[in-house]
Formats: C-alpha cells, structure tokens, sequence
C-alpha cells in the first residue's frame, strides 16, 4: 500500500518510511533496498519506482542511459535531498543516469550507486569466513573497476558490528550521509560501488559503530594513503604498473635459497640519505632506486632488507607500528615508485626483503583498534589483546577473518610487489601468551599453557601456503627464543619459516667482541658455542639496527681500544662473521664505521667518508662482501655439517680460533686472532700436505691494518698438529683474520699452455 505525502502524487511504501529517516539520518544497514530502481506492483500492475538521496540537491533527473531521451523528472521527498519518482509506463528495470543540480547552479550527471549488484560474491564472502580467501585484497578495500557498464570504484570493508557504514572522501565533501553502504548477509562485509571516482581520490570508511559512536577510519586494505599527519586512504590503480623482471621472478622460482649467497644491507629508507639543501627532505622511491641499489650493487651486497614501508603514522616507529598493511608508505612516494625501486632492485640482481608485522598494531583512532566498536582484529580481553610494553594491540589469530587479512597480506607484497622475502618481525611475542608480561597479566591457553595456539596455527598455515603458492619466496623469523622447529618445514610439525635470525649468536658475539682482548680468554665458549646448535635451524647472522640504537652505541663504538684497536676490531668481527656459518644481515652505516648510533630522523653521516679511517672500512667491507659472494665455500654448504670444520676451537689462551669452510670444490682456511698480539710463527693443523696461499687478510694496508700478511704460499709440513698429520707456519695478524686455499698444481701441459698464452717461453 502507498499513501501520499502533504496531499500531492508523491509517494513512498508505508513501510519504508521508518527507512526513509534511517538514510537520511545515515542509519540505514541496507540502503539498497530503499535507494534506486525498484519494480513494484501495486494491484496487478507493474511499475518503476527510483529513489535517490543527495544532501544539497535541488533537482534531480532520471534519464535513460540507452536512449537519453526518455527522462522522469523526481519529486523531493524530504528537504534534506531526498527524491522520488513513479516510473508507471515501465515495468521492466533498465540503466538509467541521474542529472542533477544544486541550489547555486552547479549541475552533474552521474550513474546511481545504488543501481549496481553486489561486487563481492557469496563465494568471496564465504571463503573469507573460512579464512582462505587468499586474494581477499582484491574484493575489499577501494578498486578501480568497470562494472555493469560503468566505471567507477568498488568499495567493501569489514564491520560486522557496525550498525551502519559510509563512504566518505573527497569525492563527496566528506559528508557521511551521502554514500551508505549495504550489509551483505551475515558476512559482515559492508559494499558500494560509486561510478565516477578517479585515481587519487580520498576517503575514509564513518561507522557508525556498536555503541552509536561514530568514527571515521582508514581502509585497512587501502593500496595508499595520504602523507601523515593526515590519515585518509588514497584510491589507487596498483596494478597498471608494467614489471620488466620477468627473468628475476622466473629464476627465483628455481634458486635453492640454502646454497646460495645472502649478505643483507639492512636499511631505513628514510634516514639512509636526506636533501638536507631542501629543509632535509626524503629520498624519493625514485631517488632511492638511483642512489641506493647501484650503492648496494658496488658494495657486493646482495640483498637489500627494508624496514617496514607499510604506512604508519609515527616516524619514530620505524614502521613497526602499521596502520596501513596494503599501502606503501606515502613518504617516499607512490605505489608505482615503489614497485620501480623493486625493478631497479632486481635488474641490479639485488633481493628485496621487506620487514612485516603481523604480531601486533597501534591504537590511533583512524586505524583497526575497536574497529567497528568491538574487539574486532584484537582480543577483548586485554590480558590476550594487547602488548603493554608497546602500547599496542595483540591480532586475534583464532578468527578467521583476521588471519585471513594477514596471510593474504603476506601474499600481496610476495606477489604483487615481487618482494623476495618476508622478516616477520616479533615472531616470540607471537608464540607465547606471557611475552613481556608479568603474573596476572596474561591468561593461559585452553590447556593452561603459555603458547598462543592460534598464532602457531596461523604460522604453519601461512607458511604453507606461501610456499607452495609463491616457490622461492623466503620467510624469515624474527624469533629469539629457543622455540623448536621454527625452519623445520609444517609437515614435520615445525613453523615453516625459511631462515630465522640467529639472536642467540649476535647477544654472545657482542658480548664477547666488547670486552677487552686481555679478558676474552675467559669468555672463550661466547666466541664458539653459535656452532653447537648451528645445525639446528637455518639461521641469518644479524648485526641489526636493534643494536644500535637506545644507547647501546653505534657498530665502531662497541669495539675496544685505542682508535686502531676500535677499526681493526671491527674488521675482524666482520670478518669472523662472514666466514661463520649462516647468511649474514649488516645494518646499514656499519659498513664505514658511523661513530653516531642511528637516529631515524636524520641521515647516515656520509661526510665521515672523507676521512681515511672510514674510506679504508668502506673498502674493507666492499672488499669482503665481494669476497663473500665470489667464494662458494662461504655459502654452499652453510646447513651442511660437512661445509665447516673446527680446526681448533678451544685455544682460549691464545684467543685465536681456525676452522675450514668447504663448498662442493673448494676448501678455504680461516685463523682470527681477538687479541693485539702479533703471532708470527703460528702453527694451524691442515688436512692435506701441500702449498697454502693467503687470499685475503683483514690487516692489510689498504683496509688500515698493520700490514701482517703472508705474501708467499707456505709450504706444509709433516708434523701433526690440531688432529692433523700436516701443519703450516703462518704470521697471524693482530685483532686480525687471514684466509688461506691451498694451491692446486696445474699439470705440466697446462702451464706450458698457460705460459704460451702469457707470452712467456720455456727453456
């Protein structure tokens, strides 16, 4: 039944005028089923009914889009802008278009949101309940599309307790009446489609939420966003990007990531260089990929980890504290400049490995904290939910659809960014309940244990996925304790990672290299126990940006001594760790010796390189990493018991320490000495007799050593040493490390051959 409004031919279903006021005042949860075309039947006959809501419009139009001819002028309803018109020649729906105009004149014409079907489907919705909707970023979220014949943008967000939802932006004046969303079923899923929007539009999701309080958040599947401190979602089309690395991706799919070469540059992108002739700004993306790959590609590195640029608001974070996972960060520049530092990355032959956060988010109003008035990705109960150290909520691993946010989270940088690997970052914090808590502030699992059930559960599922859906991606924990299995794969009962990040080695070498040499020898085991569970996982030996900050002084500060004690110190601490087993991480300005502890507001001091001292560390370093990548033995058999050899492992009085390292073809022979004295007859024990060579020697004259060198191969003799039959003579450096091969002799047809080739002629 119908009744008419102040007595003239305007009309409106009993029934929905309760309706009418809930999308005026921006209350409705399925505004679909008031707004649009209708087909209604009113004593056997069909008609038309459309009925549209836009505040401050004085006029508005129905024309049909096929013919646009045939026009149904609408009757205001209500003087807030909404209207109404009985289409009663036309009984069939069909695309129409709205002309509208406002009270001083301006006039548009659009398609109605509120005409389209739903974007995301009742597959999409169930697969995401069960938490295996792997690309669930392509439903929700704001997408550039053309649907039904429009274009325009699909917007979706999760709220399941909201009691109702609306796009706000740029687009529309922020006005949160002028674009309610729709609750599609029991999913908890809210959906619009608005033709007409462009790339770089902005907006924000205002829920009205389970409390009647309303606020206005970000998209938490938002591609980009606005420069902090502002804190809108930017729409953005990521994937008009053209990816010239096809021969990258398609070789990492084949590379066994345990046999190869992995020296990580650890870098902060927004404080490994500035402008500072323009107030200190940023590099761009764009700059990034012109300074800091081809940087990274002289110094021999070959990968580059960044700290998380997913957006966050806080600079001091370091990007730990996200609250935009899909998105970029906006400081640098956009999407499409970001995937282009990958290219550079990649067409240099440089990895990328990106910090990811998934054990814990920040409670700014804008981002998902009570999200739709619950609890919704965290736990209600603080004792489960938040992190009080940090100040941070705790994800609810145990609900679907938050690991689902997560995984698929994972998934979208591996795969649409062609990010090479993931750091997941606070992995412990992750897998106990009483991380960082005292009594009383945490509660048990169901069986009265301390492991978060669902966070392991979360983990192996993530993990098994990425590795059969992303072959060659890397997965690497951030996880200090002794937790069992974190490398073994989920078939075997372990967590699936790729590498995890040997902390136990860093806290012992550290700790060691700081003392004075005079009482190393009573610290001994700190030096050598790393390789007693090496075997164990499959590790990266770290020296991050976690040590060297807050006090705990930069790399060059830790070392003891006078000033060419510190340098000399610091190469050979490099250089034990590039011959020890395990691929190897360095945070960036410890390659020249930066004497500042980092401070991410600032850049790296690179006016320290016009000093010798700091020249001859960078050469050291670019110098060994080169080394490094040149000498398989240092990386072929890293997790292999036969890649390593302790040649003498407990000379503690002595603070000296000889092991080999193998690969499938090559031997190499590693002496450190930890003390200033000079040992220039020492004797190392060799497996076979024969002509041994030094390769390299970190107090060479050019990387600011003393000068200790073997220049001539030494010859063995058979006299047992360190378990051997054979031994060697050689000078051992101060605080240095020598690396030696044996000589190979060359058959006598080779060498005449070799001569010929030299110009050189045999008597």
């Amino acid at each position: 039944m119908y009744e008419t409004i102040k007595g003239d031919e305007r009309m409106i279903t009993i029934q929905h005028l309760n309706e009418v006021f809930q999308i005026i005042n921006g209350e409705h949860a399925d505004p679909h089923r008031i707004l649009g075309m209708h087909e209604v039947e009113e004593k056997g006959k069909h008609f038309l009914v459309v009925r549209a809501f836009i505040p401050g419009a004085r006029s508005i139009t129905v024309v049909d889009a096929a013919t646009r001819k045939k026009k149904y002028p609408m009757k205001r309803i209500h003087e807030d802008g909404f209207f109404e018109v009985v289409i009663a020649e036309r009984a069939e729906w069909f695309r129409y278009r709205l002309e509208c105009s406002d009270e001083v004149g301006n006039s548009w014409h659009m398609y109605d949101p509120y005409s389209f079907s739903p974007t995301v489907t009742e597959y999409d919705r169930y697969l995401f309940g069960a938490g295996t909707h792997y690309r669930i970023y392509e439903k929700l979220g704001a997408h550039l599309m053309t649907f039904e014949g429009a274009r325009g943008v699909a917007f979706a967000v999760w709220a399941p307790n909201a009691k109702s939802v609306s796009v706000i932006g740029s687009f529309n004046g922020w006005n949160t009446r002028r674009h309610p969303m729709r609750l599609l079923g029991t999913s908890g899923i809210w959906e619009l489609f608005i033709p007409g929007l462009a790339a770089l539009d902005q907006y924000k999701f205002h829920i009205v939420q389970s409390t009647g309080h309303q606020v206005d958040k970000c998209d938490p599947y938002a591609f980009y966003a606005q420069l902090r401190p502002e804190t809108a979602s930017v729409i953005f089309p990521i994937r008009r990007y053209q990816w010239k690395d096809r021969k990258w991706m398609t070789a990492r799919k084949k590379k066994d990531v345990y046999a190869s070469a992995m020296n990580i540059y650890e870098v902060h992108l927004g404080s490994w260089m500035r402008v500072p002739e323009e107030g200190n700004r940023f590099l761009t993306y764009t700059e990034l990929a012109e300074k800091l790959v081809p940087y990274v590609k002289e110094m021999g590195f070959s990968h580059i980890e960044l700290l998380p640029v997913e957006e966050h608001p806080f600079d001091g974070s370091w990007g730990y504290q996200v609250t935009g996972y899909y998105a970029p960060t906006s400081r640098y520049g956009t999407p499409a400049m970001f995937k282009a530092f990958i290219d550079a990355c990649h067409s240099h032959g440089i990895g990328v490995i990106l910090d990811w956060v998934p054990a814990h988010f920040p409670k700014d109003a804008f981002g998902l904290g009570r999200f739709d008035g619950t609890a919704l990705y965290e736990h209600q109960d603080p004792r489960r939910g938040e992190h009080l150290q940090w100040g941070t909520y705790i994800f609810n691993y145990g609900r679907k659809e938050v690991s689902n946010f997560l995984l698929a989270n994972a998934l979208f940088w591996l795969e649409e960014y062609h990010i090479d690997g993931l750091r997941v970052d606070a992995v412990a914090s992750m897998l106990y309940l009483d991380f960082g808590k005292n009594d009383g502030e945490w509660a048990p699992n169901a069986y009265g244990g301390r492991e978060n059930l669902e966070a392991v559960e979360f983990l192996k599922h993530m993990n098994s996925v990425i590795s059969k859906q992303v072959p060659g991606a890397m997965m690497i924990a951030e996880e200090s304790t002794a937790w069992e299995g974190v490398t073994r794969p989920v078939e075997e009962n372990g967590l699936g990672f790729t590498m995890k990040w040997n902390m136990g080695w860093m806290n012992d070498f550290l700790s060691y290299i700081k003392k004075d040499p005079i009482y190393r020898k009573y610290h001994h085991n700190h030096l050598t126990f790393g390789m007693a569970y090496h075997y164990s996982e499959h590790f990266v030996l770290v020296l991050s940006h976690d040590e060297v900050v807050h006090e705990k002084s930069a790399m060059i500060g830790k070392m003891p001594g006078d000033l060419w004690q510190k340098y000399a110190n610091l190469r050979l601490s490099y250089g034990f760790m590039y011959a020890h087993p395990g691929k190897k991480l360095l945070f960036m300005g410890g390659e020249f010796a930066q004497f500042h502890e980092w401070n991410e507001a600032q850049s790296l001091d690179w006016h320290l390189l016009q000093y010798q001292d700091h020249q001859q560390m960078q050469r050291y370093m670019k110098a060994l990493n080169h080394l490094y990548l040149s000498e398989s033995a240092f990386w072929e058999m890293d997790d292999n018991p036969e890649g390593f050899t302790w040649i003498e492992c407990d000379d503690a009085a002595s603070s000296v320490v000889s092991f080999i390292r193998r690969s499938q073809e090559k031997e190499l022979y590693v002496i450190c000495n930890f003390t200033p004295e000079v040992y220039p007859d020492f004797r190392v024990g060799v497996p076979e007799a024969g002509r041994y060579q030094e390769i390299f020697n970190s107090d060479a004259p050019q990387f600011g050593g003393s000068g200790v060198q073997n220049q001539k191969p030494v010859c063995s003799e058979k006299m047992p040493w360190n378990r051997y039959e054979n031994s060697i003579r050689i000078q051992v450096p101060p605080l240095g490390m020598t690396i030696l091969e044996k000589v190979i002799n060359q058959p006598r047809n080779k060498q005449q051959k070799q001569k010929r080739k030299t110009g050189e002629t045999s008597r």
